[in-house]
């Protein structure tokens, strides 16, 4: 069974930084695509960023030149380094591992003053 479990939200004021954190608990972590979504209260679920097993990025335009995606694949973590946060970055963030429905639980991030 395949396990993914994100970690590092919380509340934080509009141009504060956080870092989520994505363990994976499957062997084929290293081969897969991995990304971030997130889903704000009451919208769909929408793509943040997601990176390849060798590292290439992409992201939503919503979030990119404030938001970083990296891995470690022998750690088998996925990161989402978040500065210059935003209210409207206010959602539940999720990590999946591309072209399956692993999710994990989600991870609450707050941007508010």
């Amino acid at each position: 069974q395949v396990q993914l479990e994100e970690s590092g939200g919380g509340l934080v004021q509009p141009g504060g930084s956080l870092r989520l954190s994505c363990a994976a608990s499957t062997n084929i972590f290293s081969r897969y695509k991995m990304r971030w979504y997130r889903q704000a209260p009451g919208k769909e679920r929408e793509l943040v960023a997601d990176i390849s097993p060798g590292g290439s990025a992409s992201y939503a335009n919503s979030v990119k030149g404030r938001f970083t995606i990296s891995r470690d694949n022998a750690k088998k973590m996925v990161y989402l380094q978040m500065n210059s946060l935003k209210p409207e970055d206010t959602a539940v963030y999720y990590c999946n591992i591309m072209g399956t429905n692993f999710w994990g639980q989600g991870t609450q991030v707050t941007v508010s003053s």
